[in-house]
């Protein structure tokens, strides 16, 4: 079992370690964290997961934390406060809740899911695994 993280505040940034990549979401409150979720992404799912590296659809899901982590360990992860003012955390939780639902692009390289809630929280889509990976 996890050791236990301090609740996050709505607007967070969490992010999953999953055994081959990272997963991200931002928390939205009472337990529940909005994600892009590519149709493969299932909590603990490893090495399943890259499968979503062949999608370019993915649903933005409003789900439990602790059920989009599974076993993998997850933390707060605001890393990029210091370079962009993150949104108010009011009007970052209501733009991620708007998208509840929708289908999305999905691709590894410009559109993933730590695109995703950068954008929501900075307004600047962008991904350090992505840029690691290129260098």
């Amino acid at each position: 079992m996890r050791a236990p993280i301090p609740e996050p505040n709505p607007g967070d940034l969490i992010e999953i370690f999953r055994p081959f990549y990272r997963h991200w979401a931002v928390y939205v409150g009472d337990g529940y964290v909005v994600h892009l979720a590519p149709p493969s992404e299932i909590a603990g799912a490893g090495a399943a997961s890259l499968m979503s590296a062949l999608t370019d659809k993915a649903i933005v899901k409003k789900e439990l934390l602790y059920f989009v982590a599974g076993k993998d360990k997850y933390h707060v992860n605001n890393k990029h406060d210091q370079k962009y003012s993150p949104l108010p955390p009011s009007k970052i939780v209501q733009r991620a809740e708007e998208l509840v639902g929708q289908e999305m692009l999905y691709k590894v390289t410009s559109e993933n899911c730590e695109h995703f809630v950068n954008e929501l929280r900075y307004g600047v889509p962008r991904s350090d695994q992505r840029e690691r990976e290129r260098e």
